[in-house]
């Protein structure tokens, strides 16, 4: 059985969804606030995170808690589940590390689904050992290297920084090399529904975790208001 930390500010709220996901089958560990729950995963990571924005009096307590997180654990996963709607806020949770972002007007059936897609792409990376760069695959080029077991990816033999939904941005980006990939057909990918402006944000991370590697990297063109294109570079 797989367990969630749940950290919701709201009794009532996070009563009300503790249980839709204990009937869905997990276990859930669920706190009211921040300090108690940092020092309970710092212990035991759960198998997923799901975090509000906003905790006690504190707008962005999640937002600080997702950082702390990432600071001694960049693999689990963490979705923000919150009334906060901005897309700013979406933006900047996605920046500090989270693989989703779902505002709690969404139908607890369309939460689930999203945390038992990610519950699925991790099982790969918990069975797999070892982050040796894979041979050349495919599709692939010979600077990047995209490993589907693990849902690694390399960029001139370096291991990026990726999320597992910026691991399936990239893919169909590079999948598609040349050709223009709209903001739908990477939702698609990722099997997220947000706004283009989340997608948006997704690209603007995958692009920094390549510039560590490499200060040059331009192989992600910008269509605007319609979507991107991985470039092939002649050497």
């Amino acid at each position: 059985m797989k367990t969630i930390g749940y950290v919701e500010d709201n009794d009532a709220i996070r009563e009300n969804y503790a249980e839709c996901f204990m009937e869905a089958g997990f276990q859930v560990i669920a706190f009211g606030e921040a300090e108690s729950a940092l020092e309970a995963f710092k212990k035991s990571m759960p198998d997923l995170l799901l975090l509000d924005i906003g905790l006690g009096h504190q707008r962005d307590a999640g937002l600080q808690l997702c950082l702390e997180i990432r600071k001694f654990n960049d693999t689990v996963p963490i979705i923000f589940l919150t009334s906060h709607d901005k897309d700013y806020e979406k933006i900047s949770g996605l920046r500090l590390g989270a693989d989703d972002y779902i505002t709690k007007d969404a139908d607890i059936d369309y939460v689930i689904v999203r945390i038992e897609t990610l519950m699925r792409r991790i099982q790969a990376l918990q069975n797999a050992s070892g982050s040796e760069v894979p041979a050349a695959s495919e599709g692939n080029t010979t600077e990047l290297s995209l490993d589907h077991n693990t849902y690694q990816a390399w960029w001139q033999g370096e291991l990026l920084d990726l999320s597992l939904t910026q691991f399936w941005i990239l893919d169909e980006l590079q999948k598609g090399a040349g050709q223009l990939c709209s903001h739908a057909a990477l939702m698609k990918a990722a099997n997220i529904v947000v706004e283009p402006n989340t997608i948006v944000a997704h690209v603007k991370s995958i692009r920094s975790s390549f510039k560590k590697v490499d200060a040059d990297f331009d192989n992600i063109r910008t269509v605007r208001g319609v979507g991107y294109q991985w470039l092939e570079k002649s050497h």
